[in-house]
């Protein structure tokens, strides 16, 4: 499996003015990964790491939920060691990151920043420009963020709730809008929460991840990967979960055959996060773990196979963050694919992000 780190001790390192304590990396050993491939630690020192995007010049800025309002730089030194700056302190649970023609837009909760000249700038950050804000409530309010092929700037408005109606506020919907916050419209409706999407690299359909709502049972509803055919498809929240589960508070708003059903059904409670296109076509989908489920479920990267546009397999890519004796040792959240080819993927548990690299055969 290559070079490993077998461990990362609990330590301070010092990021800025403030020590961050960093939790313990998993034996990275004891991960199951697909033949050819083979994953290590490209960088330490990112507490509470999750979403991610990459400048033209290679630097990965990393939002994070908890931890001091936090957002990280990671540049690689000419050495190839990697160094961790902090640009930013203090905001309202930046968990979205985006970049666009050398800025770098964050999603707080109600509002979304810019950083201009940000590549030049990452000892000394400039004063955010305010683009535009956003909803303002909590609940399902770490926002998602990435731009789209048609130059666009996607953001999902997750409900404000379990289970709620609240549409007509603009909640539960991925938006778009121009990079500078005009034109703002809603391009998918009945999405609970997204904390995820990609676009298709041939047909460029937004793909997204949606988490599927709580205190049903164990096994019900499923969460789900989606497909976005044209805009304003509506994929059933909070009338109906997954392609048939009729909710059985709000289940007269709508009827299930009426949405846009998902391409595939994931496990319940297992929180789909980053979701993205690997070289063959399948998507791979970071699930972050149940937090209530009776028994844990999640905690691992899974693979939809794909046969051209209809999902044929779902299954285990790289498990193991979740033990064998219940025992939680890290939780994917964003994944990131580099030109190489190989994949960064950030934990916001162990407060490090991988890198998943594969062989010609792999």
């Amino acid at each position: 499996m290559g070079r490993f780190l077998t461990a990362i001790a609990v330590s301070l390192t010092f990021i800025g003015s403030s020590a961050v304590a960093l939790a313990a990396a998993p034996d990275l050993s004891s991960l199951r990964l697909p033949a050819g491939a083979k994953i290590e630690v490209w960088v330490d020192g990112v507490a509470n790491a999750r979403s991610m995007t990459r400048s033209a010049r290679g630097t990965v800025f990393v939002g994070t939920r908890t931890g001091g309002g936090r957002v990280y730089a990671v540049r690689t030194r000419p050495d190839g060691s990697r160094e961790v700056l902090t640009i930013a302190s203090g905001l309202n649970t930046p968990n979205g990151v985006a970049y666009r023609q050398g800025s770098l837009y964050v999603a707080e909760i109600d509002r979304i920043l810019r950083y201009d000249d940000i590549d030049n700038r990452l000892q000394t950050p400039p004063a955010p420009v305010i683009v535009t804000t956003l909803p303002a409530e909590r609940h399902h309010g770490w926002r998602y963020m990435a731009f789209g092929p048609d130059d666009k700037l996607y953001v999902a408005i997750g409900a404000p709730c379990n289970v709620c109606d609240r549409d007509k506020e603009g909640y539960a919907t991925i938006v778009r809008m121009n990079a500078d916050g005009s034109g703002r419209e809603v391009v998918a409706r009945g999405v609970r929460n997204s904390v995820g999407f990609t676009w298709h690299p041939r047909t460029r359909e937004l793909w997204f991840t949606d988490n599927g709502r709580d205190m049903l049972g164990d096994d019900v509803p499923p969460c789900e990967l989606n497909r976005l055919s044209k805009p304003g498809e509506h994929f059933g929240f909070p009338f109906c979960h997954g392609a048939d589960v009729r909710d059985p508070q709000f289940g007269q708003l709508g009827r299930c055959e009426t949405i846009t059903r998902p391409v595939q059904s994931l496990g319940a409670h297992v929180a789909p996060l980053g979701v993205l296109f690997d070289r063959r076509g399948d998507v791979i989908i970071a699930e972050h773990g149940s937090w209530n489920r009776s028994e844990k479920s999640g905690y691992r990267l899974t693979r939809v196979r794909m046969q051209g546009d209809r999902a044929v397999a779902y299954e285990e890519f790289v498990g193991g963050w979740l033990t064998a004796d219940g025992k939680i040792v890290g939780r994917p959240v964003d994944l990131l694919s580099l030109p190489d080819g190989s994949m960064l993927v950030s934990d916001d548990l162990a407060g490090v992000i991988y890198r998943i690299s594969f062989n010609r055969g792999g």
